[in-house]
């Protein structure tokens, strides 16, 4: 799995996404993904460095409410090619169990919070286009040529996004 992801590049991969009914995901925020992102943009989306971990059984117990979610262009490695808006709690805690079946306890925020949330929707059945914004959702080459350097706010203007 954790080539899978890399390779991809992507940020987190879950089991089922690769055949395997476990309740288990991988997880790393590093350089090949962080590198195409100006300070600005990892400051906007409160995005560091995330080092590669496996999370089993995990279990979101704490989540703020969503009158403090924030709201960022996602992608999923099951849809490829596609992004939209997707709001999420922006700080959250995990009950999981790690690589050597320890129970261990991840308090997130920002970017981190995000990419376990998108994991722990996949072991749940859960897709980002469930969640996402409807009128945000576009193919990558749109976003790329029309959206990427665009604040949200204005982004959410022009796609006439009044939520959230």
């Amino acid at each position: 799995m954790k080539e899978t992801m890399r390779d991809a590049p992507g940020v987190g991969l879950a089991a089922p996404q690769v055949g395997h009914s476990l309740q288990l995901a991988v997880i790393e925020d590093g350089p090949l993904t962080l590198g195409s992102y100006s300070p600005e943009q990892l400051a906007e989306r409160e995005r560091e460095p995330v080092p590669f971990h496996v999370i089993v059984n995990p279990v979101i117990t704490d989540g703020e409410t969503a009158a403090s979610s924030v709201e960022f262009f996602e992608g999923c490695l099951s849809l490829p090619g596609f992004v939209a808006i997707v709001p999420r709690a922006r700080k959250i805690r995990v009950e999981c169990l790690n690589e050597r079946g320890e129970a261990t306890v991840i308090e997130a925020s920002g970017w981190y919070a995000r990419i376990l949330q998108h994991e722990i929707d996949h072991l749940r059945g859960t897709l980002y286009v469930d969640r996402m914004h409807t009128r945000s959702l576009m193919n990558v080459d749109e976003f790329n040529r029309h959206w990427k350097g665009k604040p949200l706010p204005e982004v959410k203007a022009l796609l006439q996004i009044t939520s959230g």
